[in-house]
């Protein structure tokens, strides 16, 4: 069973930065794509950044120049760095892996970390 765990969320004050960390228990590259989705209090669970094999990003547009996504293989982790912290981007955090066995989604979702961004 493909095992992420998620760590480096913490509270921020508002214009801080932070690194999350996802560490996959399998070659990164086997995952289809890794994404990271995070869910704030009483909203729906949104995708944050996502990050094919071949390194195609696509990053939502509240966060389109603030996060980065990056990812090192030795280590099989992804990383997501957040610079210019909003009180709007606090939620929990998840890592999210996907197969397509035979054309068939496979996910694979971390614990998640709590970002809290408060002054």
């Amino acid at each position: 069973q493909v095992q992420l765990v998620e760590s480096g969320g913490g509270l921020v004050q508002p214009g801080g930065s932070l690194r999350l960390s996802c560490s996959a228990s399998e070659n990164i590259f086997s995952f289809y794509v890794m994404a990271w989705y995070r869910q704030a209090p009483g909203k729906q669970r949104e995708m944050v950044v996502s990050i094919t094999s071949g390194g195609t990003t696509n990053y939502a547009d509240s966060v389109k120049g603030r996060f980065t996504i990056s990812r090192d293989s030795a280590k099989n982790t992804v990383y997501l760095q957040m610079n210019s912290l909003k009180p709007e981007d606090t939620g929990v955090y998840s890592c999210n892996a996907r197969r397509l066995p035979n054309g068939i989604r496979v996910d694979y979702w971390g614990q998640g970390t709590q970002v809290t961004v408060s002054s």
